[in-house]
């Protein structure tokens, strides 16, 4: 059946382009996709029978020959030689038996069915499945029902290809359709005829839909853990829930059980998840993990959402992270449980709890600062843009900040008095930013004026007991309770200018974007302010253009007198559009001392101009792509940060890719003249190089390089091999060294076969390839999917 039926002419009221779905034409409904008939009696269907002859025997029987088939609106049986009873619906098939049910065919040399009870037996069966698209050939089948069938001395595979690369030899299979579940007894997996692994009770899905058992099982070895295997068991307890149970096995560590348990109903979502080991044999300590996500929707503009995350120690990530560089160089754990409202047009908002786990490396030369706690915040925006020609923006926020007792396991100097007293003031914040602005916008050309007032009142609770010596003297004479009122002042104007020209002897419009943006704050003191989560920002394209030099929670405002002027070009096919080369630079012009610091010994800014801003992005051919970004110190003449980088990509699973990027230390950009331990030098210089590119038509290689300049040392490195076989399977090898720490690495080794059609043996390496080597295309191409329609007839 077409997916829509053309318009016959002259109908009345249809159009010529065609017919929604659900439309009556000429007595025909309109389907917008094949569907099964469901629930249809069976006295209500009837038979059909095709035949090159035909013969009526006396008693009742009708023998078909010659192409003859028996027809019903669920079933198709076919044959050279029919001898059907329509009074019992019995059918003996003898020559080219066929049976088709939903997709799903199944073939012998002679086969005994009944079409009204859907029962019968086959000798000699050859299978397809139209939802898996499995196949397989069986010694005899008896089907038992419309969903249950049981096969004898089976070889069963879900590779379509002629020779099939991989099967499963099983001397008895019991299928079920309505529960989605295929068993095999004593099955062997052959891979090229080799058997790979065998199971006494072996299940597996015979359509595209979940169920309970056994998922493919991973294993590995890696220098922190040592060998590793995984058996994970996947429960499919209901269509809104399933829960995931892995035991995991580390040989160095002993046995870990992690879990996973996903529920979605019509308003809420969530998932729970951990692992746990009891007595690690390296620390002897307990170690786990425990996350925990949930999203309601409340109604009445009101959701609710709660992400909780918590390891056992500060090396949890270090010591188990075995396949993967991300967990491992985890610092911060964040937490949060929100209720955010947005019931109202121009309002929004929300109450939260905020905390955080900070992970510290005892093998650093300085410790991690920890986070502050927001126990609780509230916050309330309101935004009204294009009223009259103005844009009203007002965020409000009340926050109560808390600084955690440390709980970890490292002892000495600097943790030891974090575990009974504070590290840090506590206290309270309430701040309210509202800013009206009146948009200019005109073809060419834009101008938008902007002024705000920043109010803001602190409650901090100092504990000087507790700060030690230093600290106390510092904050002897600082008031509790402190306030702020700060006007914001700004400028923003741009012009676009476009030309005709060529590039490289292609036709391209270029365009000129001067910018002047001018900020004007007047200088407030603020040295009786705490620092709760505030933090000196990066300068770069953003942030010139910004309003405030402190990125955060605007714990310190900036005095600001000064312009920044920025120009960029762009050269744009002139076909298409696509920009093939930019140009950009800016640099911010100062009329007054910076006179605001994050800390009242940070050294203060007094030149008159800032760096140097420059950014250059080029696609120079369709598949050749370049970039850089420098932010240059016009006084000393030297650069504070640079990255530059490019990529090849001349075809698909073929990419070269090479990168740079340096990081002066921030205490040495706000003060050249400061002195540095080599033991705490933050500067950061490291240099990338990635890529994938076909060594043969079938055998592919990968990888990433790392190396810190800096450090003297390689931070990461991965290579990695891909065979894509000659049909149905892959085999992948990924090896992989990475920095945990300061003085520790960690090997791994990842090993992976898959089989198209079954799913992969071993640890899967792609999350690692496609997040760490820049450009990775999987040599899989994806896999169509199958549908009981695969053979309609």
């Amino acid at each position: 059946m077409p997916d829509q039926a053309a318009p016959t002419q002259g109908a009345p009221g249809l159009s010529r382009t065609g017919a929604a779905p659900g439309a009556s034409i000429g007595g025909l409904t309109v389907a917008p996709k094949l569907e099964l008939h469901k629930n249809v009696d069976d006295n209500d269907m009837s038979s059909f029978i095709v035949a090159d002859k035909v013969e009526t025997a006396e008693d009742g029987r009708i023998i078909l020959r010659g192409n003859a088939e028996v027809r019903r609106i669920d079933s198709v049986v076919k044959g050279d030689y029919i001898d059907y009873d329509r009074s019992t619906g019995d059918a003996r098939v003898r020559g080219n038996g066929l049976i088709m049910r939903e997709g799903s065919i199944v073939r012998g040399s002679a086969l005994n069915y009944n079409v009204n009870a859907e029962t019968g037996d086959v000798n000699d069966a050859n299978f397809w499945m139209g939802g898996s698209g499995g196949a397989g050939q069986a010694s005899h089948a008896d089907i038992l029902s419309r969903s249950r069938m049981h096969l004898d001395d089976v070889q069963y595979t879900g590779c379509p290809c002629p020779d099939p690369a991989w099967y499963i030899s099983s001397p008895s299979v019991d299928l079920d359709f309505d529960k989605n579940e295929g068993v095999a007894r004593h099955g062997v997996l052959y891979f090229k005829d080799v058997p790979i692994l065998y199971s006494p009770y072996l299940t597996f899905p015979v359509k595209k839909e979940r169920k309970s058992g056994f998922l493919i099982p991973t294993y590995g070895t890696s220098t922190n853990s040592g060998f590793e295997f995984s058996l994970p068991y996947y429960f499919n307890i209901a269509p809104n829930y399933d829960a995931t149970l892995t035991p995991r096995y580390l040989s160095k560590r002993g046995l870990q059980l992690g879990g996973q348990f996903r529920y979605l109903g019509n308003s809420y979502a969530g998932q729970l998840e951990g692992t746990y080991l009891s007595t690690d044999n390296v620390s002897g300590d307990d170690r786990w993990l425990f996350m925990a996500q949930h999203r309601q929707n409340l109604g009445g503009g009101f959701k609710a959402d709660v992400d909780l995350r918590r390891v056992s120690d500060d090396d949890y990530f270090r010591d188990f992270s075995s396949f993967g560089l991300t967990d491992s160089t985890v610092n911060y754990l964040p937490s949060r449980a929100r209720v955010t409202w947005s019931g109202l047009k121009y309002f929004s908002g929300y109450l939260g709890a905020f905390t955080y786990q900070t992970l510290q490396d005892d093998t650093l030369g300085y410790y991690a600062r920890p986070q502050y706690n927001k126990l609780p915040e509230l916050y309330l925006r309101g935004a009204r843009y294009n009223w009259g020609g103005f844009d009203v923006v007002s965020d409000n926020y009340a926050t109560k900040f808390r600084m955690p007792f440390y709980s970890g396991r490292y002892s000495g100097p600097i943790f030891d008095p974090w575990r009974d007293r504070h590290a840090a003031p506590d206290g309270e914040r309430y701040t309210s930013y509202t800013s009206i602005s009146y948009p200019i916008v005109h073809a060419g050309w834009y101008i938008t004026p902007k002024v705000g007032l920043h109010l803001s009142q602190y409650s901090t609770d100092w504990y000087h007991d507790d700060l030690g010596a230093t600290l106390s003297r510092l904050y002897s004479s600082t008031p509790d309770t402190v306030s702020r009122a700060v006007p914001i002042m700004s400028l923003d104007s741009g012009m676009t200018f476009e030309r005709d020209t060529t590039l490289f002897g292609n036709d391209m419009t270029q365009t000129l974007e001067p910018r002047v943006y001018y900020l004007r704050v007047p200088y407030v003191d603020q040295s009786d302010i705490p620092v709760y989560d505030t933090s000196l920002a990066s300068f770069n394209f953003a942030q010139a253009f910004d309003e405030n030099i402190f990125s955060g929670g605007w714990d310190r405002i900036s005095n600001a007198n000064q312009v920044t002027i920025g120009l960029t070009s762009r050269w744009l096919d002139a076909e298409s559009g696509f920009e093939r080369l930019s140009l950009s630079a800016a640099q911010r012009i100062y009329f007054e001392d910076q006179k605001v610091g994050l800390y009242t010994s940070d050294k203060l800014r007094t030149n008159e101009k800032s760096d140097y801003l420059f950014g250059a992005r080029a696609a120079l051919t369709d598949t050749f792509d370049v970039r850089f970004d420098a932010q240059y110190n016009p006084h000393s003449h030297e650069r504070n940060r640079m990255s530059a980088g490019i990529r090849w990509n001349p075809k698909r699973l073929t990419t070269v890719s090479a990168s740079y990027r340096y990081e002066r230390d921030p205490r040495l950009i706000l003060d050249p003249e400061y002195v540095i331990d080599p033991d705490t030098d933050r500067t950061r210089e490291q240099v990338s190089l990635a890529g994938q590119w076909p060594l043969t038509r079938q055998l592919y290689v990968m990888g990433r390089y790392d190396y810190s300049l800096q450090e003297k040392r390689s931070t990461q490195s991965i290579f990695g091999l891909e065979y894509q076989g000659d049909c149905c399977w892959t085999a992948r090898m990924v090896l992989q060294r990475y920095a945990v720490s300061r003085e520790d690495v960690n090997t791994a080794v990842f090993f992976q076969l898959e089989l198209a059609g079954l799913g992969s043996l071993g640890t899967d390496p792609m999350s690692t390839l496609k997040e760490r080597v820049i450009g990775y295309e999987s040599t899989t191409p994806p896999t169509p999917q199958k549908t009981t329609f695969e053979r309609y007839e």
